[in-house]
């Protein structure tokens, strides 16, 4: 079993075909909340597109927006302190050839036909998510009672198959349980049965291996790979853990104070990084040898900015090492970057006005690399 701190199974990934169209299409998304001091910008202006069968990873440090972007496409954020930004756009496809829904847009009562049956979420920690005093069975059952047509013996049966396709063992038995009963990992297969029951078309993983041990953590970015196969479900997948990136997904979206700094195939962002804050996150990975060496693991000073006090021009220009007197004078567009011959069909785009330029591919399964420095 691999250990989830090692990306080198970046190399092992190819990328996404580009195939069909998206199932997803998030465009211009800016999510903002109501504080006492002002209206304050989470997200701003972040798109992008996830195809069935394929799994996205969005990265970046607490409090950079992932969480809030996963939200805000399932439209979970109070509607009293939180609001999109006209112009933000979360288009689901519609099926056979139908026209898309726009879920920025769609009132509460289509939402709740589409939560749970065409896409769902699976949050970070299950024992808040699960509830204490229903069995986890008559949980999942609840879904399949409101986005079916099953009658009570065709959902019982439901519910045992999604237990056992999670690989809970004994799974009649378990479906009597209640979540307190059942270890971390099996609450965290619970949810995913959960999200999986109706088998919907985007799945939305939020930290699901967070506060699970190593082992088991193997054991569910496994299960959800071989399900995302078997269902051809599209899976965005919130980390902060690279490594799990490098197991499980066929693209990377890099987020910072709210903005998307970097995209690419898993490939090319392990071992091309553009921005300068991609190639921070790479070289603070632990390296085998390193303490060998008495190496200090490499950190990258200061913390991401307060929403409500950006610094002028580039948002990572307080942080970042190569910076020049251009990075404080405005802030930089996502552009277009260059797309290596082994990543065809996947988009590149990178936010910085002196991005790090590669004279060629490293050797493969090279992951550890050190990131090269951006240009002097």
């Amino acid at each position: 079993m691999r250990p989830t701190n090692a990306p080198s199974q970046a190399d092992d990934r190819p990328a996404a075909a580009a195939g069909p169209g998206p199932v997803l299409r998030v465009r211009n998304l800016s999510v903002c909340f109501r504080t006492d001091r002002g209206v304050v910008t989470a997200v701003e202006d972040a798109s992008f597109d996830v195809r069935a069968s394929e799994t996205l990873g969005i990265v970046g440090e607490s409090g950079c927006g992932k969480t809030v972007t996963s939200k805000a496409i399932m439209r979970l954020l109070p509607e009293r302190t939180s609001f999109l930004k006209p112009g933000s756009s979360i288009a689901l496809a519609g099926r056979s050839g139908g026209p898309d829904l726009d879920l920025a847009r769609a009132p509460e009562s289509v939402l709740r036909g589409v939560r749970g049956a065409r896409i769902a979420m699976v949050f970070q920690e299950p024992m808040t998510s699960l509830n204490p005093v229903f069995t986890v069975g008559w949980q999942i059952e609840e879904a399949l009672k409101y986005h079916t047509t099953l009658d009570a013996r065709a959902r019982r049966a439901r519910v045992v198959e999604m237990l056992r396709l999670v690989e809970i063992p004994n799974p009649e038995r378990r479906a009597g349980e209640y979540p307190h009963q059942l270890s971390g990992g099996m609450r965290q297969r619970v949810m995913i049965a959960i999200a999986l029951c109706c088998e919907p078309e985007v799945l939305i993983a939020d930290e699901p291996t967070t506060a699970l041990d190593v082992t088991i953590q193997a054991q569910i970015l496994a299960l959800m790979d071989n399900l995302r196969r078997r269902l051809s479900t599209a899976i965005v997948l919130i980390t902060h853990n690279l490594g799990v990136v490098a197991q499980v997904c066929d693209r990377v979206m890099v987020m910072y104070a709210g903005r998307v700094v970097e995209t690419g195939s898993v490939g090319d962002i392990f071992h091309r990084p553009h921005h300068p804050y991609t190639a921070a996150l790479l070289h603070s990975i632990p390296k085998a040898g390193a303490r060998r060496h008495a190496q200090r693991l490499p950190v990258i000073p200061g913390i991401v900015p307060s929403l409500t006090d950006l610094p002028p021009g580039c948002r990572f220009s307080d942080r970042c090492a190569s910076r020049r007197d251009a990075c404080g004078a405005g802030e930089p567009d996502l552009t277009d970057a260059p797309t290596p011959s082994d990543s065809p069909g996947v988009a590149r785009a990178v936010r910085c006005f002196f991005p790090i330029h590669h004279a060629a591919p490293p050797a493969a399964g090279n992951a550890h690399t050190s990131p090269p420095r951006a240009d002097p």
